[in-house]
């Protein structure tokens, strides 16, 4: 039985949410598929992982022995998300665009599983779980776009998730979100809307895809 690590990090709640409505339509149709299979949920919006201290990243790199009472606590905290990571057979993270980045409480839970030695580093130990991110964004940056060069989003997640933790990456992209709510993109609304049909596709497919793929 396959798990799925399912993190969302978006702050609007349920279908208020680009991001959230497709991992909610990724997630239904895995569990469709695959009903017997485990989730691992994790709302960041809701439940905030803590930002990285002196005490949690310099514990990664003490030996158990080592660590002071403080830097234990804090290590603690830090295993349980990576260990999370290691169990999953697939990952599934939403991951809006807020200021042209993703959320602070996504980065948080980055900097907590990202160890050198262990989860980074020359055999990363979640390397090749397949991973889809849901990268919603309120306009376009897409290559060709006037705004191509403010993408910091999937450039980022590519060096970290995929470079760094050595996953097998893929993205869909809801794109101009903000079109039915700003009079000034009314004239992108069939393009929002097209968009938005897409991700919901491809939720859809990627989720059986990977069901098939895991054998599950």
């Amino acid at each position: 039985m396959a798990t799925l690590l399912h993190i969302d990090s978006s702050v609007f709640p349920g279908e208020t949410s680009s991001s959230r409505s497709v991992t909610a339509a990724f997630r239904e149709t895995w569990e469709e598929q695959h009903p017997q299979g485990t989730v691992i949920y994790r709302d960041l919006a809701a439940d905030p992982v803590p930002h990285i201290t002196a005490a949690a990243w310099s514990a990664g790199y003490a030996a158990p022995g080592e660590r002071t009472p403080e830097q234990s606590a804090a290590f603690a905290a830090r295993e349980k998300l990576i260990e999370e990571l290691e169990r999953a057979d697939a990952i599934l993270i939403g991951a809006p665009m807020y200021n042209f980045s993703i959320p602070s409480t996504l980065k948080a839970w980055l900097d907590s599983v990202l160890l050198l030695g262990r989860t980074a580093g020359e055999v990363p130990s979640a390397q090749g779980t397949p991973a889809v991110v849901v990268a919603s964004r309120g306009g376009s940056y897409a290559p060709g776009t006037p705004r191509e060069s403010f993408e910091f989003v999937q450039n980022y997640l590519e060096a970290t998730l995929r470079d760094t933790l050595g996953l097998d990456l893929e993205f869909i992209v809801p794109e101009l979100t903000m079109a039915p709510r700003n009079a000034a993109m009314s004239a992108l609304v069939p393009l929002y809307e097209a968009s938005r049909e897409r991700a919901f596709d491809d939720a859809t497919i990627k989720a059986k895809e990977l069901v098939e793929r895991l054998g599950a």
